[in-house]
């Protein structure tokens, strides 16, 4: 795939995360059934749910088949969950031409070598503080957290910033209308307080 041209000034609208190692911490714990377990992080998920939303398509990718994975997509809200992906550059090409989003409009997270091409590919890149060498080099970004410890929710926060509207500054709030609906409150407010001060006044008058 040709390489997006990467601008900050375009704005993202698909998010493609690796789950092991970016969602989780990577470890798989196993019961003496066999049964897999996985942890997974509450701030993260909050995350996702941030990202949701904003309007963005939310895309999981991981190579592995769980039970827990897909449960845990289903809690958030993740409607778009793929197990058992092999080549995970194939499904991302095909779900942008599905869209009709340019590379350019996307960003993407991972840990590992099956993620390369998901980084590479993407206009916004990162991987865990944790992540190995070879996302490392494919990643723009490398994060401050950890796979599975905070490093989506940074991941998320750092896209919402990059598209205006991080929750610590909305897009809504700033700019000409946001000083007009200022404008407008404080009128409001000043045009209540002389209709209580000409009502006191009437009583005053005719007590």
């Amino acid at each position: 795939m040709r390489r997006p041209r990467r601008s900050s000034s375009v704005p993202i609208k698909a998010l493609f995360f690796d789950v092991d190692g970016v969602l989780t911490d990577g470890r798989l714990y196993m019961d003496d059934r066999g049964r897999e377990l996985k942890v997974f992080d509450t701030k993260d998920g909050h995350g996702v749910k941030m990202a949701i939303a904003a309007g963005l398509k939310v895309v999981w990718i991981s190579g592995r088949d769980s039970t827990a994975t897909a449960r845990r997509a289903r809690d958030l809200g993740v409607r778009l969950c793929y197990q058992r992906v092999g080549d995970k550059g194939a499904l991302y090409r095909r779900l942008c031409r599905r869209w009709s989003i340019d590379p350019a409009e996307t960003a993407a997270i991972g840990d590992d070598e099956p993620d390369v091409p998901l980084l590479e590919a993407a206009g916004f890149s990162a991987c865990p503080a944790d992540a190995a060498p070879a996302a490392r080099a494919a990643a723009q970004t490398v994060l401050e957290h950890p796979g599975g410890r905070g490093a989506v929710r940074e991941f998320v926060e750092r896209v919402l910033a990059r598209n205006g509207t991080s929750p610590l500054r909305p897009a809504h709030s700033g700019g000409a209308a946001g000083r007009s609906m200022r404008s407008r409150s404080r009128a409001d407010r000043a045009g209540a307080s002389g209709a209580r001060r000409r009502s006191g006044s009437r009583h005053r008058g005719s007590g």
